[in-house]
């Protein structure tokens, strides 16, 4: 289902005046303001540094507003560049509501997304992307990357190097911005690599586990790609006393119990941090200029099933048709919760200490992460899972402007688009996050629940969330947008006569 015509956001204007703000840039900087900042048909135009922190005076020049601008009063208020995400899937079968997931996306700051594969097709995704552009939907600036050898038509998979070829130019032709290749024939997904950079697409990898004997994280990056996605094929390149995963003998990829429980124990098969083979491999990658977007929020549940499942947004905000695709089923991608447990869970809390050493010096080390969800899986929510990996490059131990530059900057740059957008600067996009919480402070306040706050006379307020998402100079006020989301869900939930329980719960349980 396309996204209706935009019936939320106030403006463009010819200017617009945010006044008052503390800046947070994406660069690395730390907060600075307050500033004004005006733009100009969907360009900043100027940045006035206006006064003191804490002080609603100005002592700095004002911006002039002129007749028929619009003045946004944030004062006290924190402001950000739109956040990226550079793995959002927009359609497919979890919802088949395009508007669903392009209201959550924005009401949690996310105003750039890049779909990686257009489950949807690429005509459909392209249409989108062009309503967004003209602001003619509710919906966050879209790149539309081709899955390699499926364009949403009967053309049959590539299966030779000049098939490949013909297939990118295709896609470029169409108007992709980019292909993600995943699991083909080394010289078939190498040709379309160097044909995708020839044309000047953009190249994502997912390593399919099927593949990664033979082509690993080192394999794609050598071949030209600009960067993978999750972690499949990292471990692999980091082996040093074999070629292969220690599968069980009894394992079958399509049991995803099988897939999923024994990729837990894949990291510490790999040679250990900081030792050569380690160290190796992570100066290659760099010396690339490799993108990492481990998408850590969407692993999440197999180190702590119960806490993804009774996220307090689960109820309020997930559609029936979401819960019904993460339930244990053994039919669907990540339903595989039917026989999980403390074995499972353990191991995956030890994979993810190595993986995110891995990723922080990679950080460290002037490497490129992005915050990329892959939400709509694995009891993962749209726009939530954003704060959510936010939260989990924290954990992995980047500075919380660490994150910001991963979730801003970073993006832009892994998309092409850093000239346009990533960093507020004079010249660039008007793309804005404007919170009134520091989040610096708090990633959790970025969440559209928000966190709660003890007040002075004992009582408990519920505080944060995204205030407003500003994108190509409109105003999207956050929490009208999830208001938005909650009376959709109510709908469908009614409609259904349909209540979300927990695996093996019985109508009438919580």
């Amino acid at each position: 289902m396309k996204a209706p015509d935009r019936q939320r956001g106030d403006g463009p204007w010819k200017q617009l005046i945010i006044r008052g703000a503390i800046l947070i840039d994406g660069t690395l900087s730390p907060p600075l303001g307050p500033i004004d900042i005006v733009v100009e048909n969907n360009r900043i135009k100027s940045i006035h540094l206006v006064g003191a922190l804490g002080s609603s005076a100005y002592s700095g020049e004002p911006a002039v507003l002129r007749p028929g601008g619009k003045e946004l009063d944030a004062r006290g208020m924190y402001l950000m560049p739109g956040f990226v995400d550079t793995h959002f899937h927009i359609g497919g079968k979890k919802t088949g509501n395009a508007e669903y997931v392009f209201k959550l996306a924005l009401a949690h700051g996310v105003t750039t997304v890049r779909d990686p594969g257009s489950g949807n097709g690429l005509d459909w995704v392209l249409d989108q992307k062009e309503r967004s552009r003209t602001n003619r939907i509710t919906a966050p600036r879209i790149r539309a990357y081709q899955r390699f050898g499926n364009d949403g038509s009967k053309i049959d998979i590539p299966t030779t190097a000049l098939q490949a070829r013909e297939w990118v130019r295709k896609t470029a032709k169409k108007g992709a911005d980019g292909i993600k290749d995943a699991g083909f024939e080394p010289e078939v997904i190498s040709a379309a690599i160097d044909e995708a950079n020839k044309l000047g697409l953009g190249t994502m990898t997912h390593h399919r586990q099927t593949m990664v004997g033979n082509w690993n994280v080192l394999h794609s990056a050598r071949a030209g790609s600009q960067g993978m996605e999750h972690w499949y094929g990292l471990p692999e390149a980091l082996f040093t006393d074999r070629r292969v995963q220690d599968y069980s003998r009894g394992y079958n990829y399509q049991d995803e119990h099988d897939r999923f429980g024994e990729a837990g124990e894949l990291w510490k098969q790999a040679a250990p941090p900081f030792s050569e083979k380690w160290n190796a491999v992570m100066d290659e990658l760099l010396s690339y200029d490799y993108t990492l977007s481990p998408t850590f929020n969407v692993y999440e549940a197999t180190r702590d099933l119960m806490a993804a499942q009774r996220r307090e947004w689960q109820e309020i905000y997930t559609l029936p048709s979401l819960w019904e695709f993460w339930s244990p089923t053994g039919k669907h991608h990540g339903s595989f919760w039917h026989s999980w447990g403390t074995e499972q869970e353990t191991a995956w809390k030890e994979n993810y200490k190595l993986w995110m050493v891995f990723v922080n010096e990679y950080k460290n080390r002037g490497g490129r992460v992005t915050v990329g969800t892959d939400a709509g899986s694995l009891y993962k929510l749209y726009g939530f899972s954003f704060i959510n990996e936010m939260e989990l490059l924290r954990e992995a131990g980047f500075h919380p402007l660490e994150v910001i530059e991963a979730a801003t900057l970073n993006g832009a740059e892994a998309l092409g688009m850093e000239k346009e957008i990533g960093t507020i600067k004079v010249g660039k996009l008007a793309d804005f996050v404007i919170v009134e919480e520091n989040p610096l402070e708090n990633l959790a306040s970025m969440y559209g629940t928000g966190t709660i706050q003890l007040e002075k006379d004992g009582t408990i307020k519920r505080i944060g969330g995204v205030k407003y998402t500003i994108k190509d100079g409109i105003i999207y006020d956050a929490k009208q947008l999830l208001e938005d989301i909650e009376k959709m869900v109510s709908k469908e939930k009614e409609r259904l006569d349909y209540q979300i329980l927990q695996p093996g719960f019985k109508p009438g349980r919580p």
